[in-house]
């Protein structure tokens, strides 16, 4: 409730009360939201190395509670606030770093919260239970039509508090947010007998770092015909309940990690197991999915904006009621609020049947359909200011309703449902065991890069186009909204993102889902050592038998070949 609804409103607040101008406002909030989503990764790092995710999302929910505190209280005292300059920034002095800090305390406890809670949820679920992983499937859904159902609160109660009557009411707005995360915090903190808490494991950091460096040292050794004569932990010697991973085929340079040199004793920095590599495989797997999703996060930026400031300019009256610019994000959010039960209840079951994924489709499907849909709100976007901007100029007294950026809105909307909900499962099921928050975070630095992304465009595409244009003013230039060509901006990110859907669609062909190597039979190794080389990758039957043979063991399937 209180995130999105700053989100939404800040670009106006950073205007009008901090007096930023127009490019420098919409980029203070782009860094802002860029730096909360990247210190997911901390969040994400912590919960899955030194504490539990619970205990972290209290530690850094106490750190946003704070923010948001400063924050009201700037708002209130007139002596904590700049005073207009004509500058494109009039922060300084004391004022500057009291603003500052409680933007750095706000992006640090978000970004923590966001890096561990969403796994927290998912803990709950016990992939290897049919019914469980059925219900895990539908918890990321829930978890998106939770947090839309506090937005919408957020973008109109909270909204049409901070901005009614002159935007003199700022303070109240961040003084609701504060109670309800408060109080959101006291929720979780109730629940806390119930929930499933997992114990942190080892460093993920390290691990890769350990696969990369045996690699290295290993990248003169020779790969053997057979993956099955790669390093791997018997399952009886292991003090690890997590399940094994298949090896696959991509990245066999890392494969060399598995080899056990002749005459060495096995230890982390030596020698890895073939899970251990498979696990940086997965990861690296990873990385161009995130990349290819970052424009699509940059076009999010704008809705929250470039086209709040739109709303600014435009008609905002629904019949007597004046609806505030920065409520507009309450149609996509409506939208999704209708849908998400739509797609969980009724599609998801129906299509089920014919492919039989327990998500109904794929979650990079889901993905692919959110990219889509982005690039045709950016276009949409872009007609509608053509109509905006050409209807002020022409009248000002008389602008175009507000609701005409309903249609870029919501078909973006509909687009964050399906990509958002698709990278955070599919983050979680792929990631290996102890990695599961840092990989589930992998979704809020593709916000997190977006964000970025957004504000180098922003300052390259002014740079650039004031030394092209005639007017020598660049395309998002000033204050003035009616002087610029967003139009222009909006055309660029629409076929941006065009191009970046087939970059994702090969990517996206290219990507193996995981293979839990959770049934497999192993041969113990023979004298005393820990580790076995010989590890058959198959899928075997809940009815075979396991038969002692001469210190070994032989498989029977139930069709009776061994």
């Amino acid at each position: 409730m209180g995130f999105v609804a700053n989100m939404v409103s800040l670009v106006l607040y950073f205007s009008y009360k901090m007096y930023f101008d127009l490019s420098n406002a919409a980029n203070t909030l782009t860094n802002l939201m860029g730096s909360t989503f990247l210190l997911t990764v901390v969040g994400g790092f912590i919960s899955d190395t030194f504490i539990n995710r619970f205990q972290t999302c209290v530690i850094f929910g106490t750190f946003e509670v704070l923010a948001l505190s400063m924050m009201t209280i700037q708002a209130h005292n007139d002596s904590l606030l700049p005073k207009p300059c004509g500058k494109p920034s009039c922060m300084e002095g004391g004022v500057a770093v009291y603003f500052y800090t409680s933007l750095c305390l706000l992006a640090l406890g978000v970004g923590g919260v966001k890096g561990s809670l969403p796994a927290l949820g998912a803990d709950q679920f016990d992939a290897n239970d049919p019914k469980e992983a059925k219900g895990l499937a539908s918890y990321f859904n829930w978890l998106l039509l939770s947090t839309v159902i506090g937005s919408s609160v957020g973008v109109t109660v909270v909204v049409w508090v901070a901005t009614n009557k002159n935007n003199h009411n700022w303070w109240k707005g961040f003084l609701i947010t504060a109670v309800g995360a408060s109080l959101g915090y006291v929720l979780l903190l109730l629940g806390k007998p119930f929930y499933r808490l997992k114990v942190p494991k080892d460093s993920p950091l390290i691990r890769i770092a350990q696969v990369i460096a045996v690699a290295v040292r290993n990248r003169g050794l020779s790969l053997p015909e057979s993956p099955s004569e790669l390093y791997e932990i018997n399952e009886k010697d292991s003090e690890s309940t997590a399940s094994r991973i298949a090896h696959t085929e991509q990245f066999r340079c890392l494969d060399k990690a598995a080899i056990l040199p002749p005459n060495t004793e096995p230890s982390p920095w030596k020698v890895c197991t073939v899970t251990q590599v498979e696990e940086v495989k997965v990861l690296a797997r990873m990385l161009p999915i995130i990349a290819s999703t970052i424009i699509m996060n940059t076009c999010m930026a704008q809705l929250q904006t470039f086209s709040v400031q739109q709303g600014y300019r435009m008609d905002p009256h629904l019949g007597s009621f004046r609806v505030p610019s920065a409520s507009i994000p309450v149609i996509p959010l409506l939208f999704m609020i209708i849908l998400i039960p739509i797609y969980d209840r009724l599609f998801v079951p129906f299509i089920r049947k014919f492919t039989k994924h327990p998500s109904g489709v794929t979650q990079l499907q889901r993905v692919g359909v959110g990219l889509v849909l982005s690039a045709l709100s950016m276009s949409i976007a872009a007609l509608v200011e053509v109509k905006r901007r050409n209807r002020s100029l022409k009248n000002p007294l008389r602008p175009i309703s507000l609701f005409w950026l309903a249609f870029q809105y919501g078909i973006f909307g509909i687009a964050d449902m399906f990509t958002l909900v698709g990278l955070l499962e599919f983050f979680y099921k792929e990631a290996p065991e102890g990695m599961k928050s840092l990989s589930t975070s992998f979704t809020w630095i593709s916000l997190s890069f977006g964000y970025f992304l957004s504000s180098v465009f922003v300052d390259c595409i002014n740079s650039v186009t004031k030394r092209i244009a005639p007017s020598r003013q660049g395309w998002l230039h000033g204050q003035d909204l009616d002087r610029n060509n967003l139009n222009l901006f909006y055309w660029f990110l629409a076929i941006l993102s065009g191009l970046n859907f087939f970059n994702y669609l090969y990517w996206a062909t290219w990507y193996k889902y995981k293979n839990n190597d959770e049934n497999v039979a192993v041969r113990p190794a023979t004298g005393p050592q820990e580790s076995v080389s010989d590890v058959p990758f198959l899928k075997v039957e809940e009815d075979m038998s396991c038969k002692a043979a001469n210190g070994g063991c032989v498989v029977e399937e139930s069709n009776g070949r061994e």
